[in-house]
């Protein structure tokens, strides 16, 4: 059968908007995790994480397919049994840092907290729009993302080429380059089991490993432009707040970066909706009558909550925080994966 690479390629599209959020759309995370390495190092590390999201997006896809398991709920009940319950922990105080952070963005980009309140409100009709809306909105946004991130990249390129060129001459590779990949695969890894419902049409293994290594190819992509940008001036770059806003200073290009804001704003509402979605598809699995009542007020209920997360000054705990919910997801969900995951697999192979 001819195959519909629609599909294929759709699990990564929602990948990447979902981990997208504010860390590509200021260009922080890139420079901390990729740019302090140096061009070759960070090219290097980005290879690193793309490499480790494709395995599992892989592995993950192919367990959902095989169980049926189209919810991180029902995949961790079944890996984990139990132990499911500090997963839901973690997802849970995850979920509250990432909305705080999509609503602070929000609230810098337009200045006011009603930025913080449409993102909700796109986030709630969104989510509630149902999954083959999700789906449809998340593909077409990234397609946008993509076409003005290589615009920027192209600007940049027309206005710096020469900086670029001479960054890429230097050839330097920082120590680092290979734990800066593998840590920051590892701060995203809860958006793997959000996505699981992509692949419901999944036909084989073959399928699965394919569409999770080209997740992990897309996954990386808008950070590999974001770093060729900065490789215009990689040192005084990795050394802003905000790199991106600091090359846009350079360019004095207003409507490039008002474009760039309002894609940056489409990903925020495309991130909260992620996580809500997943929230809500794990506790409205049953319900009968209710099933619709029941998503609704769960989607309402996280999405004020994360609302209320930034107001009470929550993303200032991300740097401590995060790192420690992250260290939930590599031992309940990436090592239990790699282990019991592919050990379940193979049984029911053979």
């Amino acid at each position: 059968m001819k195959r519909d690479w629609k599909r294929v390629i759709l699990p990564g599209l929602v990948f990447q908007s979902v981990l997208v959020g504010g860390g590509y759309g200021t260009g922080a995370e890139i420079g901390r995790y990729f740019g302090r390495q140096g061009l070759w190092g960070g090219l290097l590390g980005l290879g690193v994480t793309a490499l480790v999201w494709g395995v599992l997006c892989g592995l993950s896809f192919d367990f959902a397919r095989v169980f049926r398991t189209w919810d991180y709920g029902s995949m961790l009940t079944l890996l984990l049994g139990p132990w499911a319950l500090f997963y839901d922990l973690c997802y849970a105080a995850m979920t509250l840092i990432v909305l705080g952070v999509v609503n602070a963005t929000a609230v810098q980009i337009t200045g006011s907290v009603w930025g913080a309140a449409a993102v909700s409100c796109g986030t709630i009709l969104l989510v509630l729009w149902g999954t083959e809306a999700v789906e449809k909105a998340f593909s077409v946004w990234s397609y946008v993302l993509y076409g003005v991130y290589l615009l920027f990249l192209l600007t940049v390129f027309l206005r710096f080429g020469d900086g670029i060129s001479a960054e890429f001459a230097r050839r330097e590779i920082g120590t680092g380059w290979l734990p800066s990949g593998l840590q920051y695969a590892g701060y995203n890894l809860v958006c793997i089991p959000i996505v699981l419902y992509t692949v419901r049409d999944a036909a084989s293994r073959r399928d699965c490993l394919l569409r999770g290594a080209l997740a992990g190819l897309l996954g990386t992509a808008p950070a590999l432009l974001l770093l060729l940008a900065m490789a215009c001036d990689l040192r005084c770059a990795v050394g802003q707040t905000s790199p991106v806003g600091y090359l846009f200073d350079l360019l004095n290009l207003p409507w490039l970066a008002l474009l760039f804001q309002i894609v940056l704003f489409g990903t925020l509402i495309e991130t909260g909706a992620g996580f809500v979605k997943a929230a809500a598809d794990r506790f409205s699995v049953t319900g009968g009558q209710y099933r619709t009542v029941r998503r609704a007020v769960i989607t309402v209920l996280v999405t004020i909550a994360g609302m209320a997360a930034s107001s009470l000054g929550l993303t200032g705990l991300v740097s401590r925080g995060y790192g420690t919910v992250c260290w939930g997801f590599l031992l309940l969900y990436a090592l239990p994966m790699l282990v019991r995951g592919r050990r379940m697999l193979n049984r029911r192979r053979h």
